[in-house]
C-alpha cells in the first residue's frame, strides 16, 4: 500500500481504538428502516462526497440530506455515502441523513427509494453491524486492504444482516481473495466493482475495469454484476463507460460538485448502447499485460508490414493524407498493400488528419468494412468528428498534455501523445509527459515522436508507457517511408528483453 492509503488506514484504526466502531456517533440500537435491494437493475450510483485525498475539497459545504434527495430525483439507482472523516470529511451522521432523504423521497413520490451504500475503508465485521444499524443497505469491502479471513468474516456479517456488498477488486491478489470468499458464502447479494483509480498513486486508467470483467465472471458467473468506479467527470465519459456494458457506474466528484449535470450524467450512462468502438477497447483490454506494445507507423510497403507483423508489432499505421510523404495515397500504394494486409494478424490503423478529404473517407470506409481495425484521428479536434464515426474503433493523436487531458476526461480510452521534435524526443518532453499526466496514469499512455532504437528504452524507463509508436526512427537513411530491415530487427531485439524484464 502506498503512503496515503497506509495513512488513511492507520488513522482509521487509531480513531476506532479511541472512539469505537461507531466513531462516537449516537446510533439507533436497532435498525429503523427496511433493507433495500442494492442495484437490482442497471443504474448509476451517485456519491455524497465532500473531499478526497487526490482532489482535496470537492464540495466542503455539501448538505448530505439535500444532496441525497437531489440524487434520488435525478434517477440514481443507488446513493453512496462517504463516511471516512479524515480525508473525505464524511461521517455516520451523513449516512443516516442520506437514509432519511431517500426514505422521504419514497414517501413523497411513491417511487422506490434508491439503496444506500456506505463507502468507507471498513476493517472488521463489527463495522458491518454499525453500518446496518445506521441504515445502510450495502457496504463497500475493499479486497486490497483486507486479509482473507477478515474479508470472509465481513462477508458473513453482510449475509447475517441480509445486506449487500460492493466488493472492490483491482488486482490478481484481490481475485484470489474473492474466489476464496465466494466459495464460502452465497454470492447472490454481492456485486463487484473495479476502481479505475489506482490507490497506489491515485491516477486513473479508464480501461482497467474492462481488464477485470472476464476474470470476475470466471468466479462470480456470467451474470455477475460489475460496477465501474471512479474517473468519470463528464457526460461524454459516462456515455463511453455505459457503452462498455457495465451493470453500474459509481460517480463521486462530478455528481457532488456539479448539481446541474447530475441528471445528464445518469442519462448519458443509462442511454448508452454497445458500439464497435466499445467492442474494440473491451477486446484490446484483454491484451494489456504490463509489457509495452510497439506500433510501427508510416508503412508504405507490404514487405515492411509483413516484417513488423512477424516481429510482434501490436499495430501497423498507414497514413491516409496526401499532404504527408508517407501517405498510402501516393503512387497507388494502397492498391498494392490491401491484398497482402488481409492475412496479417497485427491490428491495422488508418491514420487521418482531417475529415473531408477523399483519403479520409476511404479510410473510414475501410474501417467500416473491417479491412482496417481502427482509426487514428491525428490532430483533429474532438468536435469535428461526427457521432457516427466516433462509434467506430478509434483513438486520437495529440501534441499537448492539455489536449490529452481534455480527451481523457471525455472518455477516450487511449490517446497517443505525439512529442515529435526535429532532434528526437527530449528529456524535457519526457518530464512534461510524466509530471503533467495529473489525472491519467502514465502506464496507460501511448507516446510517439522521434523514437528509435537508441532512445526507446529511456522512454520506457521514464514513463512505463503502454505503447510506443515508431516511424522515421527505423527508416533507411534518406528514404522516407522505406523501413530499414536491420533497424527494425534491432528495435525489437533490443526492447524485447528489457520490456519483458519490466524495467
Amino acid at each position: 500500500m502506498n503512503n496515503i492509503l497506509t495513512e488513511i488506514i492507520e488513522k482509521r484504526r487509531a480513531d476506532i481504538e479511541k472512539l469505537g466502531p461507531d466513531f462516537g456517533i449516537q446510533l439507533p440500537k436497532k435498525r429503523n428502516r427496511p433493507v433495500h435491494p442494492f442495484l437490482k437493475d442497471r443504474g448509476v450510483i451517485l456519491e455524497v462526497k465532500r473531499a478526497s485525498p487526490s482532489k482535496g475539497d470537492i464540495s466542503p459545504n455539501l448538505d448530505s440530506y439535500q444532496t441525497a434527495l437531489s440524487y434520488s430525483k435525478s434517477g440514481a439507482g443507488a446513493v453512496s455515502c462517504l463516511t471516512e472523516q479524515n480525508y473525505f470529511k464524511g461521517s455516520l451522521s451523513d449516512l443516516m441523513n442520506v437514509c432519511l432523504a431517500v426514505d422521504d423521497f419514497e414517501s413523497e413520490t411513491h417511487s422506490p427509494a434508491p439503496a444506500v451504500l456506505r463507502k468507507d475503508f471498513l476493517l472488521s465485521a463489527d463495522e458491518i453491524e454499525i453500518s446496518y444499524r445506521a441504515g445502510a443497505d450495502a457496504v463497500l469491502l475493499i479486497a486490497r486492504i483486507l486479509d482473507t479471513e477478515t474479508f470472509l468474516e465481513m462477508a458473513r456479517a453482510v449475509e447475517k444482516f441480509k445486506m449487500s456488498a460492493l466488493i472492490e477488486i483491482r488486482g490478481e491478489d484481490d481475485l484470489d481473495k474473492l474466489k476464496f470468499v465466494m466459495g464460502k458464502v452465497n454470492g447472490k447479494k454481492f456485486v463487484c466493482g473495479v476502481n479505475s483509480r489506482n490507490l497506489s498513486n491515485f491516477k486513473i486508467d479508464l480501461l482497467r475495469p474492462c481488464m477485470m470483467i472476464e476474470k470476475i465472471k470466471s468466479i462470480m458467473g456470467e451474470n455477475a454484476k460489475i460496477i465501474f468506479e471512479s474517473g468519470v467527470t463528464k457526460c461524454e465519459c459516462a456515455k463511453a463507460v455505459g457503452s462498455l456494458g457495465f451493470s453500474g457506474l459509481l460517480l463521486g466528484e462530478a455528481a457532488a460538485k456539479n448539481p446541474s449535470i447530475r441528471k445528464s450524467l445518469v442519462e448519458s450512462f443509462m442511454g448508452a448502447k454497445l458500439n464497435r468502438n466499445a467492442e474494440f477497447w473491451k477486446n484490446y483490454a484483454k491484451s494489456v499485460d504490463g509489457i509495452p506494445k510497439i506500433k510501427i507507423c508510416g508503412i508504405t510497403r507490404i514487405e515492411d508490414a509483413v516484417l513488423a507483423n512477424n516481429l510482434g508489432a501490436s499495430f501497423l499505421g498507414f497514413i491516409f493524407s496526401s499532404a504527408f510523404p508517407r501517405s498510402v495515397s501516393h503512387d497507388g500504394r494502397l492498391k498494392k498493400l490491401l491484398p497482402g494486409l488481409k492475412i496479417l494478424k497485427t491490428k491495422k490503423v488508418a491514420v487521418i488528419t482531417e475529415m473531408e478529404s477523399e483519403e479520409s473517407k476511404t479510410a473510414v470506409q475501410l474501417v467500416k468494412d473491417g479491412a482496417f481495425d481502427v482509426l487514428q484521428f491525428h490532430n483533429i479536434p474532438y468536435e469535428k468528428i461526427p457521432d457516427e464515426i466516433l462509434e467506430l474503433p478509434h483513438y486520437f493523436a495529440v501534441k499537448s498534455m492539455a489536449e490529452y487531458v481534455s480527451l481523457f476526461e471525455r472518455g477516450e480510452m487511449r490517446i497517443l501523445l505525439d512529442l515529435h521534435c526535429s532532434g528526437g524526443i527530449s528529456d524535457k518532453d519526457l518530464d512534461i509527459c510524466e509530471n503533467n499526466a495529473a489525472c491519467c496514469d502514465t502506464s496507460s499512455m501511448w507516446v510517439a515522436g522521434g523514437i528509435n532504437a537508441m532512445n526507446i528504452c529511456d522512454v520506457h524507463k521514464k514513463l512505463r508507457c503502454e505503447l510506443i509508436d515508431v516511424s522515421s526512427g527505423i527508416e533507411n537513411d534518406g528514404e522516407i517511408g522505406i523501413k530499414d530491415e536491420e533497424k527494425m530487427h534491432n528495435l525489437f531485439l533490443l526492447t524485447e528483453g528489457l520490456f519483458r524484464a519490466k524495467l
